[in-house]
């Protein structure tokens, strides 16, 4: 469940290119903590227009928009499990160096 928009403040919201086998790709983090400092929205997103065009050249994403979590991946969109953000993040950066290495 999504805190309400009011108790939440957005604590990360960063953005990176990166370099890939592909051509130029880009990162992006946005976090959002409740009162307590629990991480009660986020986005992650690898982009890559070389890689994909659908999506907006969303290559992978996690994200927990309209109240559950789940992937993107190369334009389609599964459930997935949630443990922590940490680990999500941990998933997500292992997924992308992988992906970095990918040719069109």
């Amino acid at each position: 469940m999504v805190a309400a928009k009011s108790r939440m403040r957005k604590v990360r919201d960063n953005e990176a290119k990166i370099r890939c086998a592909s051509g130029p790709g880009l990162l992006r983090e946005e976090v959002w903590e409740d009162e307590h400092g629990r991480v009660v929205r986020y986005n992650l997103a690898f982009i890559n227009r070389y890689l994909v065009q659908k999506d907006n050249g969303r290559v992978l994403g996690y994200d927990s928009a309209h109240g559950s979590h789940h992937r993107h991946f190369k334009g389609a969109v599964e459930p997935c499990e949630f443990v922590s953000y940490a680990e999500t993040l941990e998933r997500f950066i292992e997924e992308v160096s992988k992906l970095r290495k990918e040719k069109p």
